[in-house]
């Protein structure tokens, strides 16, 4: 399967957090602001990154601006 390589391939690009304000979920433990992280992978709405707990997570784009 693709996402079981993501840790290991090199990343796509890098990201900086702008802000943690999320509706539905509390995203401010995975993430930091002003903390740059590479993609793994992108789609249309997300940015896979490794987040602050060593995983690849899932994260909206308009946490982001790209570096």
């Amino acid at each position: 399967m693709l996402h079981e390589n993501w840790k290991d391939n090199e990343p796509l690009k890098q990201v900086k957090v702008v802000h943690t304000d999320a509706k539905k979920f509390t995203v401010s433990d995975m993430l930091t602001i002003g903390k740059t992280y590479d993609v793994v992978n992108e789609t249309e709405e997300y940015y896979q990154i490794i987040d602050n707990s060593g995983h690849v997570g899932g994260y909206y784009k308009t946490y982001f601006e790209e570096v």
